[in-house]
């Protein structure tokens, strides 16, 4: 069986010039990174902005196991299988991180004949995005400490600094060091952090702001430290705007590239789900909504984390209106939601299946409580049986959904025409009335707790009394009215990875809240997720290499 960099490296690419003509672009409205790649101009995204939007459809997936899902496998085999059907689809993706690549997951570009391309760009630097933004959040960070070596005009007290640096690399190292040892002349002693740069606010910022403008008074509200009277010290207020702007004045733009049968994916931007808010830029979304009739996008690990920040953070700030959603999700998944372990799941348990599909179950409800009509795409293995799709089938359409098998792996857009016909059978005869779960008037205590108890299913919240005192101080800021992004394990619904299927009626404990300011959101630590990941014993990085002619294997 061929990996998916095998497939990808068979493909015959068409110039992204030609894939452009079909959305009736020119050359003028691109800038090339070579042959395969392009930025989208300002010009061009200025010049459609006042077409009508076509129909946004979001795609989503349970809670994630090792026995895999496929989320951007179907959301870019969905995208090939409307253009079968003659459907002028685009698909907007986010932009894969180093960390996972060399980690735990591997790639981010879709698997099998569902895939974005060139794989191997997409995956390792692509334009440089990450980069530039790895390196606006730490000339604010180099501003931040040369300001204090300086004599600190702005009394900033050292002991509340909250601006961490980052890099896009799984570290673990990084997470808690001391920085300014050496003397005099190498500043400040002082405790310092690192988190990946997909969990940084500059990372939200980009994927959140309208436009250039909007970007540089973002950057100005980042909150990098308190002085010594407790108030905010902002990026603006140590002239780091500027700069950091002109690092992100290409990253800014939405990259366009192609899926194996030419669809136009654009790709920009990439916070993770579970520590940050997990979803594409504002700017890559609208742009698609303007340059077809369907927008096909998705947001990062399960629908409790991934979907809600879609609808109640971006969204909610974008002013965007989705009107269909897909769920995905696999038998093999779901048994071993069902307690089946990860080398028997290819036998038919029934059993295990009724047990674990409660999973799915609070996931549907989850989505329907947004008003979104939604489509459950099973994607398909080998094992599957009859009987096993089929009490599937039955058991979402007992719960006012949609099924369809996809089967986009293994056969691309073909495999995903049943799920493309669903969808826009649904969007036809299935008008979506959306609705935010929350109002903004709402406490930041009492947002928190919506999210836990409607979204994950918790009985009680536990904030630590550090995160209470900290929800004081943001509220008495006035940072009250923002939503909140709230990080904790995908492996779960509640903050315990270990606990599978649909918990209920436990504890969730929110041990730290801090505000990003400039991306305009609450972020509330639960359990013991981490902002700097590590690498596993066994790290993708060992089995990636390039041979002398230049050709990367390994990145699954």
């Amino acid at each position: 069986m061929k990996t998916d960099i095998e497939i990808a490296q068979e493909a015959v690419l068409e110039p992204i010039v030609k894939v452009a003509e079909g959305l009736g672009m020119t050359p003028d409205d691109l800038e090339l990174y070579g042959k395969y790649k392009a930025k989208i101009t300002e010009e061009y995204i200025e010049r459609i902005k006042d077409r009508p939007d076509g129909k946004l459809i979001l795609v989503t997936a349970i809670n994630p196991t090792p026995a895999g899902e496929g989320k951007t496998t179907t959301s870019v085999g969905l995208g090939q299988a409307f253009g079968k059907l003659g459907k002028k689809a685009v698909i907007a993706l986010r932009e894969p991180s180093l960390g996972p690549c060399f980690g735990l997951k591997g790639g981010a570009a879709g698997g099998g004949y569902a895939q974005a391309v060139p794989m191997e760009d997409l995956n390792l630097h692509f334009t440089g995005d990450f980069h530039a933004i790895t390196s606006a959040n730490n000339l604010l960070a180099a501003l931040l400490d040369n300001h204090i070596h300086q004599g600190n005009e702005l009394r900033i007290d050292t002991r509340q600094i909250v601006w961490k640096r980052c890099e896009d690399m799984n570290d673990r190292a990084l997470r808690n060091i001391v920085i300014g040892m050496g003397g005099k002349t190498n500043g400040f002693v002082r405790e310092d952090h690192f988190v990946i740069t997909v969990a940084s606010e500059i990372m939200a910022i980009l994927c959140l702001a309208e436009d250039m403008k909007d970007l540089k008074e973002r950057l100005g509200r980042i909150i990098v430290a308190y002085n010594m009277d407790g108030e905010p010290v902002t990026a603006l207020d140590l002239h780091a705007v500027g700069g950091m702007a002109a690092l992100l004045k290409d990253a800014i733009k939405p990259n366009l590239i192609q899926t194996l049968e030419h669809t136009p994916v654009l790709v920009h931007g990439g916070p993770f789900a579970n520590i940050a808010h997990g979803c594409n830029s504002v700017r890559a979304t609208r742009t698609a909504l303007k340059m077809a009739d369907y927008c096909i996008t998705e947001a990062g690990f399960g629908a409790d984390l991934g979907a809600e920040k879609f609808f109640d953070v971006k969204c909610r700030i974008a002013g965007l209106k989705p009107d269909a959603a897909v769920l995905v999700a696999t038998v093999r998944a779901l048994k071993y939601n069902g307690g089946v372990p990860r080398d028997e799941l290819g036998k038919e348990d029934l059993e295990a299946l009724k047990k674990g599909i409660v999973n799915l179950e609070k996931h549907i409800e989850n989505l329907q409580k947004y008003n979104v009509p939604v489509v459950v795409a099973l994607n398909a293995f080998v094992t599957d049986t009859a009987a096993e799709i089929g009490f599937v089938k039955e058991f979402c359409e007992t719960r006012g959904c949609e099924m369809a098998l996809s089967e986009v792996w293994e056969k691309g857009g073909e495999g995903g025409v049943e799920l493309a016909q669903k969808v826009l059978q649904t969007l036809k005869e299935k008008e979506s009335h959306f609705q935010v779960l929350y109002e903004d008037t709402a406490s930041l205590e009492e947002k928190i707790v919506t999210v836990s108890q409607e979204i994950y299913g918790a009985g009680k919240v536990n904030f630590t009394t550090t995160a209470q005192k900290q929800l004081q101080r943001l509220t008495k800021l006035g940072f009250g009215r923002l939503p909140v992004c709230m990080a904790k394990t995908p492996y779960s619904l509640s903050d315990d990875p270990a606990l599978l299927g649909r918990p209920e009626g436990f504890e969730m404990k929110v041990r730290e809240v801090y505000v990003s300011a400039g991306a305009g959101f609450v972020v509330a630590l639960t359990g013991d997720v981490m902002t700097m990941p590590g690498l596993p014993g066994n790290p993708a990085a060992f089995q990636i290499d390039v041979d002398e002619n230049g050709v990367i294997t390994g990145l699954f």
